[in-house]
């Protein structure tokens, strides 16, 4: 244990952001919090979510796709007499 805590505080790491909180991959050395994942978490953050957050889903946005109900119905019974 004592050699993961070395490599936390040997400054290759950064310690996580108020974003990171609730994350599952964060590890805690020397009373500060590390992200086990990546070594800069803020650079993760920079662009939206992190791709390796566990406590955040990305939205997904489904619209509304308008069907045609006559092009629909051709193709329905195009389908039907092969």
């Amino acid at each position: 244990m004592a050699a993961s805590n070395e490599l936390y505080t040997s400054g290759f790491f950064n310690p996580v952001i108020d974003k990171c909180e609730g994350c599952e991959r964060i590890v805690e050395a020397d009373s500060n919090k590390y992200c086990k994942s990546y070594s800069s978490p803020e650079a993760k953050w920079r662009l939206g979510i992190c791709n390796f957050a566990t406590h955040v889903k990305p939205e997904i946005f489904v619209g509304k796709v308008r069907v045609n109900p006559i092009k629909a119905s051709k193709r329905a019974a195009g389908s039907k007499k092969k």
